[in-house]
């Protein structure tokens, strides 16, 4: 699973590199977070500083809507179980990161400010 997710991730950071926050970046910062997300268990360190990190360089609507469609297109192109995306969404709470968007497939990204 995580070969594909890896093998997603690379295809959507060729087509989502527009806006000031790259998918590549989007994907590396978010990388740490991907045991978490499968399997449970506590959050890793390194997935909360890459949560801060993203919130942190995301400083427009236009980087927070690009950064909000990397990580859509990535979760989207998977079969995600409930508790898989349940442990996506709760995520930034578990790490206090108030992100301006949810991990699910169906956030509506151009209505993020």
């Amino acid at each position: 699973m995580r070969s594909l997710l890896l093998a997603v991730c690379l295809v959507l950071a060729l087509h989502c590199g527009e806006a000031a926050v790259s998918c590549n970046t989007v994907i590396a910062d978010l990388y740490p977070c991907l045991s978490y997300v499968t399997q449970g268990g506590p959050v890793p360190t390194l997935c909360c500083n890459g949560l801060t990190t993203l919130k942190s360089q995301a400083q427009t609507s236009v980087d927070r809507q690009g950064v909000c469609r990397c990580i859509k297109s990535a979760i989207g192109g998977l079969t995600l179980s409930p508790r898989t995306i349940q442990n996506a969404l709760e995520l930034p709470s578990k790490c206090g990161v108030d992100l301006p968007y949810k991990f699910s497939p169906s956030t509506d990204c151009d209505s993020i400010q």
